[in-house]
C-alpha cells in the first residue's frame, strides 16, 4: 500500500498593524497642520536702511508691506520689483532673517540738480520735486541734448562737491561743446568739461591754496585760477 500523508500547509495570516497606521496618519496631518500654520505667521519686523529721500513709511508701502503680511507666502523678488517702480529707487537688496525679520536695503538715485523746475537724477530721469529738494544744483540752462552724457558724467562728483555747487550753466565754446560753468556757493567759478569732471573732486585742495580770495578755476584746459582782484 502506498502511504499518502497529507501535508498540510500553513498560510501565515499577515496582521494589520492599525497602530502604526494611525501614528503614521497622525504625524502626517501634524505636519500638514503645522505647515498650514507657519504658512500664515506674519512679518514681525520690518527694517528699512540706507534711504534719505523716501520716507520708512512709503518704501513699506512701495512693498506692499504695510499691513505685515505672511512671512512665507510674501517672496523677495516681489518687494524688489514693487519698490523699483519708483524714480529714486536705484537698487534694493532684501534679506531674510530669524524669527520672521525682514530687512530692506535701500540705494537711491543721486538727484544730480533742479531742472525746469523738475528733479533731474543720476540716470537721466526727470522727475517731480514731490520732496522739495532745495540742497542740489540750480542747472540755469538747456541740456537737453546733452542730458544723457550730463547725467552719466556729473554723477560721478562727490556729493559734498555737490553741495557746494550753487548754478550749473551749459557754455560749449568752439574748442569743447561739452563745458559747463559751475558756479560756487562761496562766490568762486569753475570751468569744467565733461571729459574731465572728476578734477572737481578736488575742489577742497584746490580752493584751500587759493588763501581765501575768489577767483575763476579753469580745469577745462590748463588747470589754473585767475583770482580776482
Amino acid at each position: 500500500m502506498t502511504d499518502v500523508r497529507k501535508v498540510r500547509v500553513k498560510v501565515k495570516k499577515r496582521k494589520l498593524k492599525i497602530g502604526r497606521i494611525v501614528i503614521t496618519i497622525l504625524v502626517l496631518l501634524l505636519m500638514v497642520l503645522f505647515y498650514l500654520t507657519i504658512r500664515e505667521l506674519p512679518i514681525n519686523n520690518i527694517y528699512v536702511i540706507g534711504n534719505n529721500i523716501l520716507s520708512d513709511k512709503e518704501i513699506l508701502e512701495l512693498s506692499n508691506l504695510s499691513d505685515y503680511p505672511s512671512f512665507l507666502q510674501t517672496s523677495n523678488r516681489s518687494i524688489i520689483s514693487s519698490i523699483n517702480n519708483n524714480d529714486y529707487i536705484k537698487n534694493v537688496i532684501v534679506k531674510r532673517k530669524f524669527y520672521n525679520k525682514v530687512y530692506i536695503y535701500i540705494t537711491e538715485k543721486k538727484v544730480l540738480g533742479i531742472y525746469n523746475d523738475k528733479l533731474l537724477l543720476e540716470d537721466g530721469t526727470i522727475t517731480d520735486n514731490i520732496y522739495n529738494i532745495s540742497t542740489c544744483p540750480i542747472i540755469i540752462s538747456n541740456i537737453d541734448d546733452i542730458k544723457d552724457r550730463f547725467s552719466e558724467k556729473f554723477s560721478l562728483i562727490n556729493n559734498d562737491i555737490m553741495l557746494k555747487i550753487s548754478e550749473i550753466e551749459y557754455t560749449p565754446n568752439d574748442v569743447d561743446k561739452e563745458r559747463f560753468a559751475l558756479y560756487m556757493n562761496d562766490g568762486n567759478m569753475v570751468y569744467i568739461t565733461l571729459g574731465k569732471i572728476t578734477k572737481i573732486n578736488k575742489y577742497n585742495s584746490i580752493y584751500s591754496k587759493m588763501e581765501g580770495k575768489k577767483g575763476i578755476i579753469y580745469l577745462d584746459a590748463g588747470d589754473y585760477v585767475e583770482v580776482k582782484e
